[in-house]
């Protein structure tokens, strides 16, 4: 970004009338430097078994783990964008998932919303995702499961585990989360978050994102290092446990909501997330 200011300016102005603007220069190429820094977690652990994963090294989304959800409706956090399925919102580059959220030329937002309902729905285990984060006001990405009864019973009563979450204003603020409930009305949440020493971003390079998750007990963790744990027992006194049940994964970067706010002339666009694998070991 540059900043522009006129003096004593003769046949020429900016916008409304304006002494001064600022300008934004965009790279607007097709391809993605995302490189590979990071946190890189082990294949393998001791008295498990990787029982499935996703390395995203095909040239094409793997359609036998992946399908989409479609639409603009808010998804009830009042979020801005549309998900499409659409090459340009959710693509493979370099061995990496991109999920890419847009600004279109209405200046309404496009981007993507994956997940693996019907095709993988482990229970229990450890599950790693090795991911790097976009960043920005109104940006809000997320690696999370819903119960697979979730179009029984809906939600909160089908259960929610968010393995990540940030808000883009806050790019070094880890959010780990479990909801349930019997309904809407009586939506039950705890959560835990971890924070990036000062100056780092979830934005700079890849970081691991992991639960582990045993009948009763989940256990959340970044770059192998623990930092939330929930159990049937500490949950809010008198609702149900619903997360011993199997449980399918949704990927997305949503734009806009309650919780994030809206962008501002602060966010650039295009803002991804780049995710290098999802891992089950059991």
């Amino acid at each position: 970004q540059f900043k522009i200011v006129l003096s004593n300016a003769v046949n020429g102005f900016l916008k409304d009338f304006s002494q001064e603007a600022i300008g934004t220069i965009r790279n607007d190429d097709s391809v993605i430097n995302i490189g590979d820094e990071g946190y890189v977690s082990s294949e393998s652990y001791p008295g498990m078994s990787l029982t499935w994963s996703d390395e995203f090294e095909d040239s094409q989304i793997n359609t036998s783990n992946w399908v989409y959800d479609l639409g603009a409706n808010g998804w009830g956090n009042q979020e801005l964008q549309n998900y499409t399925s659409s090459s340009e919102n959710s693509f493979i580059q370099d061995g990496k998932l991109v999920i890419q959220a847009l600004e279109v030329n209405d200046g309404s937002y496009t981007s993507a919303r994956m997940k693996s309902v019907d095709l993988v729905e482990p229970q229990f285990g450890r599950i790693d995702i090795r991911a790097r984060l976009p960043e920005g006001q109104g940006i809000w990405p997320a690696l999370w499961m819903l119960g697979s009864n979730f179009s029984e019973s809906g939600w909160p009563s089908c259960g929610e585990i968010d393995i990540m979450e940030i808000i883009g204003s806050s790019p070094n603020v880890l959010h780990g989360t479990i909801h349930y409930g019997p309904n809407n009305a009586q939506h039950q949440q705890n959560g835990g978050t971890e924070v990036l020493p000062s100056g780092q971003k979830f934005s700079d390079e890849f970081h691991v994102f992991s639960i582990i998750w045993e009948n009763n007990s989940i256990k959340w963790l970044l770059d192998d290092v623990e930092f939330y744990q929930r159990t049937d027992l500490t949950i809010n006194p008198g609702f149900d446990y619903p997360f011993n049940q199997p449980f399918f994964f949704i990927m997305n970067v949503a734009v806009g909501g309650q919780w994030p706010g809206n962008p501002n002339e602060s966010t650039t666009f295009p803002q991804y997330m780049a995710v290098d694998y999802v891992r089950v070991f059991q």
